[in-house]
């Protein structure tokens, strides 16, 4: 027996023993090692997602760990290989699979929401959702390629190039990832954040931040890009002023990507979109080659995993990580461990 987060009701999580299904053909078992808590679990965690997740549910799907046993048919993974997941099972029937987006699917299982996530010791998943990790990637670090993935996509959504001007609104774990990622992709990026620790850590990277609440952004971007405006924005904060922000930032056939939950519908200035003749792209999830682009980013440095990392803590201690999250103050990616070792069980 092993144990596991579940989430049962509205702001209430356990951690429990559950037993994890032998791997059946095509199927691997893995040990998680870590797993990072992120703004989706916090959407279920609030009880924002009660319509869509059974309970009770585990959560968790940014993860790093290795493989334990192979079921049938399993070819080219073997027990010990470091992999990471990319958490997407799809109908491959739908008419969005048909078209060849088979990452939103219009039946799509996202394991760890729809399915049963990585935060417990043992996980059974489909052998086609795993992704190597390069035996030198540290699977702490590792546990952030899904974050990466979600970024990497975010940025070729959004069409970035070579020496655009980008303003990321948002500066939590996903906005800085995309600030990252842009701008090894050759952009200007700025980042507009509300907290100053996440301000502090973006400088800290080599990022300029601003202070929506105490500086007039729209107006430093008009002094950054001589009156032009940005080229592209990334609407990260998930707030109804950071819609406002990205919308207001851009120039000319500018591109605003879309990438935070907004639970409730928001105003947008659709006169500006008719104006500037801007362009609103959603980014939703990733395929293989986001995640393979990720694995190569983390691994190479360019994105400084260990410096996103706030905190580890063991996996009897991860409803009170939830909490801490939920708190904000200086807090940025947490991680939880769920190694054997970090909770002494026997399995």
């Amino acid at each position: 027996m092993t144990l596991a987060v579940r989430y049962t009701a509205a702001r209430t999580l356990d951690t429990a023993p559950a037993r994890t299904p032998a791997p059946g053909p095509g199927e691997v078992e893995l040990a998680p090692a870590y797993v990072g808590i992120c703004g989706t679990d916090l959407h279920i965690f609030h009880g924002d997602m009660d319509a869509r997740v059974s309970t009770p549910a585990v959560l968790g799907h940014e993860m790093s760990g290795r493989v334990v046993r192979v079921g049938a048919g399993v070819e080219g993974w073997a027990p010990g290989d470091a992999v990471t997941v990319m958490p997407l099972r799809w109908d491959d029937n739908c008419p969005a699979c048909l078209a060849g987006h088979q990452h939103i699917c219009q039946h799509l299982d996202f394991i760890g929401i729809d399915s049963p996530g990585a935060m417990q010791q043992r996980w059974t998943v489909p052998a086609a959702t795993l992704v190597r990790l390069p035996d030198s990637l540290p699977l702490d670090r590792a546990a952030l390629v899904e974050p990466t993935a979600v970024a990497v996509h975010d940025v070729g959504r959004a069409g970035v190039r070579d020496g655009e001007r980008v303003v990321v609104v948002g500066g939590g774990p996903v906005g800085i990832l995309i600030a990252l990622v842009a701008q090894a992709a050759g952009a200007e990026v700025r980042v507009a954040e509300l907290s100053a620790h996440r301000r502090a850590l973006a400088a800290g990277l080599g990022l300029t931040a601003w202070d929506p609440a105490a500086e007039d952004v729209p107006a430093l971007v008009r002094e950054w890009t001589g009156d032009a405006g940005a080229d592209v924005a990334f609407e990260v904060s998930g707030a109804a002023g950071g819609v406002e922000t990205a919308v207001e930032v851009l120039g000319v056939r500018g591109r605003l990507c879309l990438v935070a939950i907004h639970p409730r519908p928001r105003e947008v200035n659709l006169h500006r979109f008719f104006w500037r003749e801007l362009t609103l792209v959603g980014a939703r999830l990733y395929d293989r080659s986001d995640f393979e682009r990720a694995v190569a980013l983390v691994a190479g440095g360019t994105i400084p995993a260990e410096r996103l990392i706030s905190k580890v803590v063991p996996l009897t201690e991860a409803p009170a990580a939830f909490e801490a999250l939920e708190a904000g103050g200086d807090v940025m990616k947490i991680l939880v461990d769920c190694t054997d070792e970090a909770e002494g069980a026997a399995v």
